[in-house]
Protein backbone atom coordinates (compact mmCIF):
# COMPACT_ATOMS: atom_id res chain seq x y z
CA UNK A 1 0.00 0.00 0.00
CA UNK A 2 1.96 3.35 -0.91
CA UNK A 3 2.44 5.62 1.34
CA UNK A 4 -0.50 8.29 0.20
CA UNK A 5 -2.99 5.69 1.64
CA UNK A 6 -1.57 4.49 4.49
CA UNK A 7 -0.69 8.00 6.02
CA UNK A 8 -2.89 10.45 7.01
CA UNK A 9 -1.78 14.08 8.56
CA UNK A 10 -3.46 15.58 11.61
CA UNK A 11 -5.50 17.68 9.45
CA UNK A 12 -7.34 15.26 8.01
CA UNK A 13 -7.79 12.71 10.64
CA UNK A 14 -9.08 15.60 13.17
CA UNK A 15 -12.31 15.30 11.56
CA UNK A 16 -12.06 12.05 12.43
CA UNK A 17 -10.69 11.60 16.01
CA UNK A 18 -11.19 10.62 18.77
CA UNK A 19 -14.02 8.16 17.28
CA UNK A 20 -11.30 6.02 15.98
CA UNK A 21 -10.27 2.77 17.31
CA UNK A 22 -7.06 0.82 17.40
CA UNK A 23 -6.76 -2.59 15.74
CA UNK A 24 -4.57 -5.08 17.31
CA UNK A 25 -2.25 -2.87 18.59
CA UNK A 26 -1.84 -1.90 22.42
CA UNK A 27 -3.45 1.23 22.75
CA UNK A 28 -2.64 3.55 25.22
CA UNK A 29 -4.55 2.47 28.51
CA UNK A 30 -7.49 5.10 29.44
CA UNK A 31 -6.12 7.04 33.17
CA UNK A 32 -7.37 5.87 35.94
CA UNK A 33 -8.52 8.45 38.13
CA UNK A 34 -7.95 6.62 41.26
CA UNK A 35 -4.52 6.37 40.48
CA UNK A 36 -3.41 9.50 37.91
CA UNK A 37 0.12 9.23 35.78
CA UNK A 38 2.31 12.25 37.56
CA UNK A 39 0.61 11.59 40.69
CA UNK A 40 1.02 14.18 43.68
CA UNK A 41 4.36 13.63 45.43
CA UNK A 42 7.26 15.19 47.33
CA UNK A 43 8.80 17.38 44.61
CA UNK A 44 12.63 16.61 44.66
CA UNK A 45 15.45 19.13 44.37
CA UNK A 46 17.37 19.99 41.12
CA UNK A 47 21.01 19.70 41.14
CA UNK A 48 22.60 22.91 42.31
CA UNK A 49 24.68 23.06 39.22
CA UNK A 50 24.16 21.72 36.24
CA UNK A 51 25.96 22.20 32.36
CA UNK A 52 26.01 25.63 31.08
CA UNK A 53 25.66 24.78 27.12
CA UNK A 54 23.50 27.40 25.56
CA UNK A 55 23.78 30.15 28.54
CA UNK A 56 25.28 30.57 31.95
CA UNK A 57 21.55 31.21 33.24
CA UNK A 58 20.16 27.84 31.91
CA UNK A 59 22.96 26.31 34.26
CA UNK A 60 20.98 27.50 37.50
CA UNK A 61 18.13 25.68 39.15
CA UNK A 62 15.04 27.12 39.14
CA UNK A 63 12.99 29.02 36.91
CA UNK A 64 14.99 32.00 34.17
CA UNK A 65 13.04 34.27 32.37
CA UNK A 66 13.22 37.81 31.67
CA UNK A 67 10.22 39.98 31.38
CA UNK A 68 9.96 43.01 29.62
CA UNK A 69 7.05 45.29 29.57
CA UNK A 70 4.30 44.28 28.43
CA UNK A 71 5.30 40.45 28.78
CA UNK A 72 2.89 38.17 30.39
CA UNK A 73 3.40 36.27 33.37
CA UNK A 74 4.47 32.39 33.41
CA UNK A 75 1.31 29.91 33.95
CA UNK A 76 1.18 29.91 37.36
CA UNK A 77 0.04 25.97 37.98
CA UNK A 78 3.37 24.70 36.35
CA UNK A 79 4.97 21.19 38.09
CA UNK A 80 6.94 19.80 35.71
CA UNK A 81 10.44 19.05 37.11
CA UNK A 82 12.34 20.37 34.07
CA UNK A 83 10.60 22.54 31.14
CA UNK A 84 12.15 24.92 28.39
CA UNK A 85 10.82 27.58 25.83
CA UNK A 86 12.28 28.15 22.85
CA UNK A 87 11.92 29.73 18.98
CA UNK A 88 12.20 27.02 16.93
CA UNK A 89 14.30 29.04 14.17
CA UNK A 90 16.16 31.74 15.99
CA UNK A 91 17.11 29.08 18.95
CA UNK A 92 16.51 31.61 21.38
CA UNK A 93 15.39 30.21 25.04
CA UNK A 94 12.92 32.51 25.87
CA UNK A 95 12.20 30.82 29.52
CA UNK A 96 13.32 27.63 31.26
CA UNK A 97 13.04 25.89 34.11
CA UNK A 98 16.07 23.20 35.50
CA UNK A 99 16.21 23.25 31.71
CA UNK A 100 19.41 20.88 32.13
CA UNK A 101 18.75 19.10 34.95
CA UNK A 102 19.25 15.17 33.65
CA UNK A 103 16.06 13.17 34.34
CA UNK A 104 14.66 9.98 32.16
CA UNK A 105 13.57 10.58 29.05
CA UNK A 106 11.28 7.76 27.90
CA UNK A 107 10.20 8.25 24.70
CA UNK A 108 11.03 11.12 23.60
CA UNK A 109 14.16 9.66 23.22
CA UNK A 110 13.15 8.28 19.98
CA UNK A 111 13.38 11.66 18.31
CA UNK A 112 17.13 10.82 18.52
CA UNK A 113 16.84 7.68 17.64
CA UNK A 114 14.75 8.80 14.56
CA UNK A 115 17.27 11.65 14.07
CA UNK A 116 19.99 9.47 13.84
CA UNK A 117 18.39 6.08 11.95
CA UNK A 118 16.05 7.92 9.84
CA UNK A 119 18.89 8.58 7.11
CA UNK A 120 20.73 5.48 7.08
CA UNK A 121 17.26 3.40 5.56
CA UNK A 122 15.41 3.93 2.54
CA UNK A 123 11.76 3.81 3.27
CA UNK A 124 10.66 1.75 0.81
CA UNK A 125 13.08 -1.15 1.95
CA UNK A 126 11.20 -4.08 3.10
CA UNK A 127 12.26 -6.06 5.35
CA UNK A 128 11.15 -9.65 7.11
CA UNK A 129 11.50 -9.69 11.25
CA UNK A 130 13.08 -12.02 12.53
CA UNK A 131 11.98 -13.83 16.36
CA UNK A 132 15.74 -12.48 17.47
CA UNK A 133 14.73 -8.66 16.79
CA UNK A 134 11.93 -8.46 19.11
CA UNK A 135 13.54 -10.21 21.72
CA UNK A 136 14.80 -7.31 23.40
CA UNK A 137 12.04 -5.26 23.88
CA UNK A 138 10.97 -4.48 27.66
CA UNK A 139 8.49 -6.26 29.52
CA UNK A 140 5.10 -3.30 29.24
CA UNK A 141 6.38 -1.66 26.43
CA UNK A 142 4.33 0.33 24.12
CA UNK A 143 3.99 -1.70 21.17
CA UNK A 144 2.57 -1.08 17.22
CA UNK A 145 1.75 -4.86 16.62
CA UNK A 146 5.42 -5.76 14.92
CA UNK A 147 4.97 -9.63 14.22
CA UNK A 148 7.77 -11.85 13.65
CA UNK A 149 8.05 -13.64 9.92
CA UNK A 150 6.00 -10.93 8.36
CA UNK A 151 7.29 -7.91 5.87
CA UNK A 152 7.49 -4.07 6.77
CA UNK A 153 8.72 -1.85 5.07
CA UNK A 154 10.30 1.04 6.51
CA UNK A 155 8.05 3.62 5.80
CA UNK A 156 5.43 1.13 7.90
CA UNK A 157 7.89 1.20 10.83
CA UNK A 158 8.64 4.50 10.87
CA UNK A 159 4.70 5.11 11.05
CA UNK A 160 4.55 2.85 14.24
CA UNK A 161 7.65 4.07 16.06
CA UNK A 162 6.05 7.66 15.96
CA UNK A 163 2.52 6.68 15.80
CA UNK A 164 2.42 4.53 18.64
CA UNK A 165 5.65 5.08 20.27
CA UNK A 166 6.37 1.15 19.32
CA UNK A 167 9.42 -0.24 21.23
CA UNK A 168 8.83 -3.63 18.64
CA UNK A 169 9.29 -1.20 15.79
CA UNK A 170 12.37 0.64 17.02
CA UNK A 171 13.81 -2.51 17.93
CA UNK A 172 13.40 -4.04 14.34
CA UNK A 173 14.56 -0.70 12.65
CA UNK A 174 17.56 -0.90 15.50
CA UNK A 175 18.68 -4.88 14.20
CA UNK A 176 18.38 -3.38 10.31
CA UNK A 177 20.56 -0.41 11.18
CA UNK A 178 22.89 -3.26 12.53
CA UNK A 179 22.10 -3.99 16.28
CA UNK A 180 21.20 -2.23 19.04
CA UNK A 181 24.20 -1.72 20.27
CA UNK A 182 25.29 0.02 17.06
CA UNK A 183 22.34 1.88 17.14
CA UNK A 184 22.92 2.87 20.99
CA UNK A 185 26.45 3.90 20.11
CA UNK A 186 25.61 5.69 17.02
CA UNK A 187 22.52 8.00 18.83
CA UNK A 188 25.41 8.76 21.31
CA UNK A 189 27.75 9.93 18.71
CA UNK A 190 25.07 11.92 17.27
CA UNK A 191 23.71 13.62 20.87
CA UNK A 192 27.41 14.72 20.91
CA UNK A 193 27.34 16.16 17.57
CA UNK A 194 24.42 18.07 18.56
CA UNK A 195 25.75 19.34 21.60
CA UNK A 196 23.20 17.32 23.66
CA UNK A 197 25.92 16.70 26.63
CA UNK A 198 23.04 16.02 29.11
CA UNK A 199 22.30 12.41 27.17
CA UNK A 200 23.48 9.06 27.94
CA UNK A 201 21.70 6.19 26.09
CA UNK A 202 21.54 3.11 27.39
CA UNK A 203 18.30 1.56 25.37
CA UNK A 204 17.11 2.88 21.61
CA UNK A 205 13.66 3.24 22.62
CA UNK A 206 13.68 5.31 25.54
CA UNK A 207 12.68 2.15 27.81
CA UNK A 208 13.82 2.90 31.28
CA UNK A 209 17.21 1.70 32.10
CA UNK A 210 19.97 2.42 34.88
CA UNK A 211 21.86 5.71 33.85
CA UNK A 212 19.82 6.54 30.85
CA UNK A 213 19.33 10.03 31.52
CA UNK A 214 18.56 13.19 29.20
CA UNK A 215 17.39 16.77 29.68
CA UNK A 216 14.48 18.96 28.47
CA UNK A 217 17.14 21.50 26.96
CA UNK A 218 18.43 17.94 25.38
CA UNK A 219 15.50 17.10 24.45
CA UNK A 220 14.54 20.41 22.55
CA UNK A 221 17.69 19.61 20.58
CA UNK A 222 16.60 16.84 19.07
CA UNK A 223 13.24 17.64 17.97
CA UNK A 224 14.97 20.98 16.97
CA UNK A 225 17.25 18.72 14.27
CA UNK A 226 14.94 16.04 13.52
CA UNK A 227 12.23 18.49 12.35
CA UNK A 228 15.25 19.69 9.79
CA UNK A 229 14.10 16.28 7.79
CA UNK A 230 11.67 16.28 5.68
CA UNK A 231 10.33 12.39 6.49
CA UNK A 232 10.64 13.17 10.14
CA UNK A 233 8.49 15.95 9.73
CA UNK A 234 5.65 14.18 8.07
CA UNK A 235 5.81 11.34 10.77
CA UNK A 236 5.42 13.42 13.85
CA UNK A 237 2.72 15.53 12.24
CA UNK A 238 0.80 12.23 11.17
CA UNK A 239 -2.19 11.49 13.69
CA UNK A 240 -3.91 8.25 11.80
CA UNK A 241 -2.50 5.59 9.87
CA UNK A 242 -3.30 2.36 8.83
CA UNK A 243 -0.66 -0.52 9.92
CA UNK A 244 -0.10 -4.27 7.88
CA UNK A 245 -1.70 -6.82 10.07
CA UNK A 246 -1.69 -10.51 9.41
CA UNK A 247 -1.38 -11.48 5.53
CA UNK A 248 -3.43 -15.07 4.85
CA UNK A 249 -3.00 -17.13 2.08
CA UNK A 250 -4.06 -16.19 -0.91
CA UNK A 251 -5.90 -12.88 0.32
CA UNK A 252 -4.75 -9.44 0.47
CA UNK A 253 -2.73 -8.11 3.28
CA UNK A 254 -4.95 -7.11 6.12
CA UNK A 255 -4.05 -3.45 8.19
CA UNK A 256 -5.91 -1.87 11.05
CA UNK A 257 -5.51 1.44 11.79
CA UNK A 258 -3.09 3.54 14.72
CA UNK A 259 -3.58 6.75 15.95
CA UNK A 260 -1.19 9.14 17.21
CA UNK A 261 -0.35 9.26 20.85
CA UNK A 262 0.32 12.62 21.04
CA UNK A 263 -3.03 14.16 22.56
CA UNK A 264 -2.48 17.30 21.52
CA UNK A 265 -2.92 16.47 18.04
CA UNK A 266 -5.49 14.08 18.15
CA UNK A 267 -7.48 15.79 21.44
CA UNK A 268 -7.93 12.12 23.25
CA UNK A 269 -8.91 11.53 26.37
CA UNK A 270 -10.09 15.29 27.24
CA UNK A 271 -7.22 16.98 26.09
CA UNK A 272 -8.03 20.17 23.96
CA UNK A 273 -6.22 20.03 20.22
CA UNK A 274 -3.54 22.61 20.39
CA UNK A 275 -3.84 25.05 17.38
CA UNK A 276 -0.80 24.65 15.21
CA UNK A 277 0.68 21.69 16.66
CA UNK A 278 2.67 19.95 14.35
CA UNK A 279 4.16 17.12 16.73
CA UNK A 280 6.53 15.80 17.85
CA UNK A 281 6.87 13.14 20.61
CA UNK A 282 5.31 12.47 24.02
CA UNK A 283 6.47 9.57 26.40
CA UNK A 284 5.53 8.05 29.85
CA UNK A 285 7.76 5.46 31.75
CA UNK A 286 7.22 4.38 35.78
CA UNK A 287 10.89 6.34 36.16
CA UNK A 288 10.48 9.38 34.02
CA UNK A 289 6.82 9.95 34.50
CA UNK A 290 5.43 11.89 31.42
CA UNK A 291 7.43 13.86 29.54
CA UNK A 292 6.44 15.93 26.12
CA UNK A 293 8.27 17.70 23.37
CA UNK A 294 5.66 19.67 20.86
CA UNK A 295 6.11 21.91 18.30
CA UNK A 296 3.67 24.54 17.11
CA UNK A 297 2.84 27.85 14.78
CA UNK A 298 1.28 30.68 14.78
CA UNK A 299 1.95 33.59 11.86
CA UNK A 300 5.37 33.23 11.10
CA UNK A 301 6.63 32.26 14.70
CA UNK A 302 7.20 28.79 15.66
CA UNK A 303 7.91 27.33 19.05
CA UNK A 304 9.28 24.18 20.54
CA UNK A 305 8.18 23.71 24.09
CA UNK A 306 9.88 20.02 26.25
CA UNK A 307 7.53 19.12 29.79
CA UNK A 308 9.53 16.63 31.75
CA UNK A 309 7.73 14.76 34.90
CA UNK A 310 5.19 17.50 36.08
CA UNK A 311 3.25 16.58 39.41
CA UNK A 312 -0.45 15.63 38.74
CA UNK A 313 -2.71 14.08 36.48
CA UNK A 314 -2.75 11.84 33.13
CA UNK A 315 -2.95 14.83 31.26
CA UNK A 316 -0.97 17.26 33.20
CA UNK A 317 1.80 17.46 30.70
CA UNK A 318 -0.05 17.63 27.59
CA UNK A 319 -1.89 20.88 30.22
CA UNK A 320 1.59 22.24 30.56
CA UNK A 321 2.66 21.71 27.25
CA UNK A 322 -0.34 24.17 26.31
CA UNK A 323 -0.04 26.67 28.81
CA UNK A 324 3.79 27.16 27.56
CA UNK A 325 2.91 27.77 24.02
CA UNK A 326 0.79 29.72 24.82
CA UNK A 327 2.68 31.87 26.71
CA UNK A 328 5.61 31.40 24.43
CA UNK A 329 3.52 33.16 21.27
CA UNK A 330 2.26 36.02 23.56
CA UNK A 331 6.11 37.19 24.88
CA UNK A 332 7.89 36.71 22.08
CA UNK A 333 9.36 40.04 21.49
CA UNK A 334 8.48 41.05 24.92
CA UNK A 335 11.22 39.27 26.92
CA UNK A 336 14.68 39.10 26.94
CA UNK A 337 16.12 35.28 26.02
CA UNK A 338 17.96 33.30 28.79
CA UNK A 339 19.86 30.98 26.95
CA UNK A 340 20.53 29.74 22.94
CA UNK A 341 19.48 26.25 21.36
CA UNK A 342 22.97 25.42 20.19
CA UNK A 343 24.07 24.53 16.99
CA UNK A 344 26.31 21.24 16.26
CA UNK A 345 29.83 21.03 16.35
CA UNK A 346 30.16 20.46 12.86
CA UNK A 347 27.48 23.31 11.67
CA UNK A 348 28.75 26.29 9.51
CA UNK A 349 28.04 29.40 12.06
CA UNK A 350 28.68 31.87 9.18
CA UNK A 351 24.96 31.17 7.87
CA UNK A 352 22.03 28.49 8.06
CA UNK A 353 23.76 25.23 9.25
CA UNK A 354 22.70 21.31 9.38
CA UNK A 355 22.11 18.71 11.76
CA UNK A 356 24.35 16.37 9.59
CA UNK A 357 26.02 17.17 6.00
CA UNK A 358 23.87 14.63 4.45
CA UNK A 359 20.29 16.75 5.19
CA UNK A 360 21.59 20.55 3.60
CA UNK A 361 20.82 19.98 0.26
CA UNK A 362 17.19 18.56 1.59
CA UNK A 363 16.92 21.58 3.87
CA UNK A 364 17.91 24.38 1.21
CA UNK A 365 15.26 22.99 -0.78
CA UNK A 366 12.54 22.76 1.34
CA UNK A 367 13.26 26.64 2.46
CA UNK A 368 12.89 27.84 -1.20
CA UNK A 369 9.75 25.90 -1.18
CA UNK A 370 8.19 27.06 1.82
CA UNK A 371 8.62 30.91 1.21
CA UNK A 372 11.09 31.57 3.97
CA UNK A 373 10.05 28.44 6.04
CA UNK A 374 6.58 29.48 7.02
CA UNK A 375 4.62 26.06 6.87
CA UNK A 376 1.30 26.12 5.47
CA UNK A 377 -1.13 26.29 7.81
CA UNK A 378 -4.59 24.76 7.29
CA UNK A 379 -8.05 25.27 9.58
CA UNK A 380 -10.32 22.44 10.07
CA UNK A 381 -13.41 21.26 12.01
CA UNK A 382 -13.99 25.00 12.57
CA UNK A 383 -11.27 26.13 13.95
CA UNK A 384 -10.68 24.17 16.58
CA UNK A 385 -7.77 22.67 15.10
CA UNK A 386 -4.86 23.90 12.83
CA UNK A 387 -2.32 21.56 11.80
CA UNK A 388 1.00 22.25 9.61
CA UNK A 389 0.93 19.56 7.40
CA UNK A 390 4.23 17.23 8.05
CA UNK A 391 5.54 17.81 4.34
CA UNK A 392 5.09 21.94 4.63
CA UNK A 393 5.96 22.70 8.05
CA UNK A 394 10.04 23.92 8.06
CA UNK A 395 12.04 25.11 10.47
CA UNK A 396 15.20 27.21 8.95
CA UNK A 397 17.80 27.47 12.07
CA UNK A 398 19.55 30.47 11.82
CA UNK A 399 22.97 29.99 13.55
CA UNK A 400 24.46 33.24 15.43
CA UNK A 401 27.36 34.17 13.19
CA UNK A 402 30.87 33.15 13.98
CA UNK A 403 29.81 31.63 17.60
CA UNK A 404 29.73 27.82 18.35
CA UNK A 405 28.09 26.57 21.30
CA UNK A 406 29.44 26.86 24.78
CA UNK A 407 30.23 23.94 26.42
CA UNK A 408 30.53 22.45 30.13
CA UNK A 409 30.93 19.29 31.84
CA UNK A 410 28.77 16.93 33.16
CA UNK A 411 28.00 17.32 37.28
Amino acid sequence: MSAKKTVVTAVAAALLLPALTAGPALAAPRPDPKNPVGKARKQPAPPASMSTVGGSLLGKPGTQVKLGPGAPALPATLSGLSWIVADAESGEVLAAHNAHWRLPPASTLKMLFADTVLPTLPKNQVHKVKDEELEGVGAGSSLVGVKEDLDYTVHDLWLGVFLRSGNDAVHVLSAMNGGVEKTVADMQAHAEELQALDTHVVSPDGYDAPGQVSSAYDLTLFARSGLQKKDFREYCATAQAEFPGEQKPGKPREHFAIQNTNRLMTGAYGVNPYKGIAGVKNGNTTNAGATFTGVAQRGARKLLVTVMNPAEGANAVYEETAALLDWGFAAAGKVTPVGELVPPKSADTSSLGSPAQSHEQEQQAAAEQSSGGVGTALAVAGGVLIAIAGGGFVVNRRWPKGRRGRRAAHD
